[in-house]
């Protein structure tokens, strides 16, 4: 995870009365954003020594802008009262325009929309990077949570946050000039409406949002991927296109699961962080690591993850989708951590591994780059580390051990096999010193190998490289991340790529990653075979049994849909986890499901459990091709708003298949919402379900699918 610390504003505004602003005439919450008003509404953030505001005719566009000289502290720059105005739970785009001159200042600096909340909670909103002498963009999508008080609400632009900015003036307090501030209420639709994964395909492994960092954990007979939620600050503009991934306001975990490495189940997300999270006091939640272990005769889930790039945290569940809870009530890993830190790397990207006699171990860190620009510190950053873990797998023994490995920058992971500990990780992009040509190429999976989960983990432990920059296959570089996980007997290797965000820009991307699977070898000495990226995915490793009930957010491929949560109980994982419908459904949209085993005798019936929206709608059944004639067809013609199970004769369905369902109906309309499928085998001699919600009713669909 490339991580982009929050800037953390210093700044509280007290005292200061202003008379209420009045509202802007148009879509724009932000009275006189342009300044052709001189400084109405507007008003210098700062308790110990104000900044001046004044009217300048150099504007970005119409007649005046606002200058901001003589600023004490990086926050003290223009503010406006928003309170009354932006309300929780809501979706903001803010924009706004910088400029600054002063030759001594750096040549880029970026700059930072953000909001106060009163006391000491501030929210970056949005951020830019600005070329001296040159109009620069601030932009950025937020929600603001819906536990957020919003009695106390302020705006103000800013530079990052440093602890004593009057030791560098050019660099952290220069005078610059806003103009075309704007907040508007976000409106456009976040839903992927292209075709992001070509059927057939096997990468990414999901197309209907975006998921990073993948980390694979295998439970029983199903392959658990926890990721960090890109899709939580997706927000593409009226042109399709979404303000740039800076990872701030990430705060959820991104659940999916499979069976049988080809149809994955979205189990929605995990609210870890932030007001609305499990754990409140962590600000973001970035690049999980998940394992369980029996403890006092109960297995146990533990999902550990980055708080930003500053700490780790931990969840504990009672099962791999939970629920989860707080049993710390503190981050796991801090500054205050024994070996932890030493000042200038990050404490982020955990991976955990249970050996085999039960003792855990915790893997971590990143960064280190000291600005030297020396060939040492470059090579050698000594800025990830490992720390045993208590037996209850929430608290730390000893002091961290530092991971010495060539060119490390972050993505720690471990695995075990045949006695052998395989220490991975990405590789740092030059931190702009000479680059060992014996060690990894940069942004690169690179691994050491050990025969002890302590190592020690020397350079002279490296081994290779695992799997190259994903933009070598894909045309998109960034960051890389990787789990490695073992399945029927066959070892796995999961990396993120900027693939379906290419597809739904055509060609450019913004940050967004996708989860990605391929294949991993050994060499017979037990070295890796390094892993080359492809659209083509893994084989399945077994067929999709349509004979039990499916829940309908199990995709192969798709065009055009999303996926919500609902109340209702969960048809496939049971009444404790959560349950997500197929939904946004619209005329034209569809899903499938790869490699369904009908077997010889067949399928006679195809039940699925809707909730009608729009008169007119019906659900089509295809095989093998989206265009393929319909075999079946469900009217959807039930009264709209309640759940209801419709059914539809099949006749002659046998064998292995990949079924199609599109959907048809009004156009301009979401035609209804779908939980799950359910067909009935031909030697099934079963009465009819009975009515959705009777005591019965989930026993009476199992027996029908012949469970």
């Amino acid at each position: 995870m490339f991580t982009v610390l929050v800037t953390v504003s210093l700044m509280l505004v007290a005292g200061v009365v202003t008379a209420a602003p009045v509202r802007a005439v148009d879509s724009n919450l932000i009275v006189n954003g342009g300044f052709e008003d001189g400084l109405a509404g507007w008003f210098p953030n700062d308790t110990t020594g104000s900044a001046t505001l004044s009217s300048t005719t150099d504007a970005y566009s119409g007649s005046s802008a606002m200058l901001v000289t003589g600023r004490p502290k990086t926050g003290s720059g223009p503010m406006q009262d928003l309170t009354g105005t932006v309300q929780p739970g809501k979706i903001y785009t803010v924009t706004a325009r910088v400029k600054y001159e002063n030759p001594s200042s750096p040549a880029t600096k970026q700059f930072v929309l953000t909001m106060h909340y009163g006391g000491s909670t501030f929210a970056r909103l949005g951020a830019g990077t600005v070329t001296r002498g040159q109009w620069g963009l601030i932009r950025g999508t937020f929600v603001i949570p819906a536990s957020q008080d919003v009695t106390t609400a302020r705006i103000f632009v800013e530079t990052p946050w440093v602890a004593t900015p009057s030791t560098d003036p050019d660099t952290h307090l220069m005078d610059f000039k806003v103009d075309d501030v704007a907040l508007e209420e976000y409106t456009t639709s976040r839903t992927i409406e292209v075709l992001g994964k070509i059927p057939g395909e096997g990468n990414p492994l999901i197309s209907h949002k975006f998921g990073a960092d993948a980390y694979a954990f295998v439970h029983g007979d199903r392959v658990y991927l926890y990721m960090t939620n890109d899709t939580q600050i997706y927000y593409p503009g009226p042109d399709g296109i979404s303000p740039a991934n800076n990872y701030s306001g990430i705060r959820t975990i991104t659940v999916i699961s499979s069976n049988d490495l080809v149809n994955w189940v979205d189990h929605g997300e995990i609210a870890v962080a932030g007001p609305d999270g499990i754990e409140r006091y962590a600000g973001e939640s970035w690049a999980p690591a998940v394992t369980s272990k029996v403890i006092d005769g109960k297995e146990r889930f533990f999902l550990y993850f980055a708080n930003n790039g500053g700490s780790t945290g931990v969840l504990v569940g009672d099962s791999p989708l939970g629920p989860w809870h707080d049993e710390r009530g503190s981050l796991l890993i801090t500054n205050a951590t024994p070996g932890a830190s030493n000042g200038r790397n990050w404490l982020f990207d955990p991976a955990v591994l249970i050996d085999d006699d039960g003792k855990g171990y915790l893997y971590f860190g990143g960064g280190g780059d000291d600005r030297s620009g020396s060939y040492e510190n470059t090579n050698h950053p000594k800025s990830t580390r490992v720390i045993k873990l208590g037996d209850d797998m929430v608290s730390t023994v000893g002091s961290a051990e530092v991971i010495d490995a060539p060119l490390v920058f972050e993505a720690s992971h471990m695995f075990k096999r045949q006695g052998k500990y395989y220490y991975s990780y990405s590789s740092n992009f030059g931190f702009s010193g000479p680059v060992d040509p014996n060690g990894p190429p940069t942004g690169a999976i690179a691994y050491l190998m050990a025969d002890d989960p302590m190592g020690p983990w020397t350079p002279e432990t490296y081994a290779g490289v695992i799997f190259r920059n994903p933009g070598t296959y894909f045309g998109a570089g960034g960051n890389n991340h990787q789990s490695v996980f073992e399945f029927k007997g066959q070892y796995y290797f999961t990396y993120h790529a900027q693939t379906l965000n290419q597809r739904v820009t055509g060609g450019t991307t913004q940050g967004f990653r996708s989860p990605h699977i391929a294949k991993l070898a050994f060499n017979e000495d037990g070295t890796i075979q390094e892993v080359i990226g492809t659209y083509d995915g893994v084989d399945r490793v077994r067929t999709l049994d349509p004979y039990r009930p499916i829940e309908a957010e199990t995709i192969a491929w798709q065009q055009g849909i999303a996926t919500k949560k609902i109340d209702e109980p969960s048809p496939g994982f049971g009444p404790q986890a959560p349950n997500l419908a197929v939904s946004d459904i619209d005329n034209g949209d569809w899903t499938a499901l790869a490699s369904v085993d009908f077997r010889r005798d067949g399928a006679a019936r195809l039940t699925a459990t809707v909730l009608p929206l729009t008169p007119g709608g019906k659900i089509q059944v295809r095989l093998d091709e989206r265009t393929a004639p319909v075999i079946a067809t469900i009217p959807v013609d039930a009264p709209p708003g309640t759940w209801t199970r419709l059914t539809a004769r099949l006749h002659g369905v046998t064998g292995v298949h990949d079924v199609y369902f599109t959907y048809t109906g009004p156009d301009d309309a979401d035609l209804f919402e779908i939980d799950s499928w359910s067909f009935r085998s031909s030697k099934s001699k079963c009465r009819p379900e009975l009515p959705r919600g009777s005591a019965a009713s989930s026993a009476s669909v199992r027996h029908c699918a012949g469970v």
